[in-house]
């Protein structure tokens, strides 16, 4: 499992701290339990955003960029076929072949 990264840590920890705070003065809970509740909610909140925030691409196990395929590497527009085989008709055209 990779470890959270500092986006994870951060959002996870301000959701917990705010909705805990939050949730406490909408309740109005004086008792230990009602207070441990609210406490166990905003934790499984802040778990719940930190995993929401997306993962750079190399901590989710993606592939690292290779090089183009052979198609890629071939793949020729339209202009440039066109300015080939213009050039080619003007091979052996020189100034000095007069």
């Amino acid at each position: 499992m990779p470890h959270p990264t500092a986006a994870q840590f951060s959002y996870g920890s301000a959701t917990v701290v705010l909705s805990a705070f939050a949730m406490l003065l909408l309740s109005g809970t004086e008792s230990g339990t009602g207070i441990a509740a609210v406490c166990a909610a905003a934790l499984a909140l802040g778990i719940l955003v930190a995993l929401a925030v997306p993962l750079p691409a190399r901590a989710q196990g993606t592939r690292k960029a290779t090089a183009p395929s052979a198609a890629a590497r071939t793949h020729r527009t339209v202009e440039d076929i066109e300015l080939a085989a213009a050039r080619r008709e003007h091979i052996g055209e020189h100034s000095l072949h007069s």
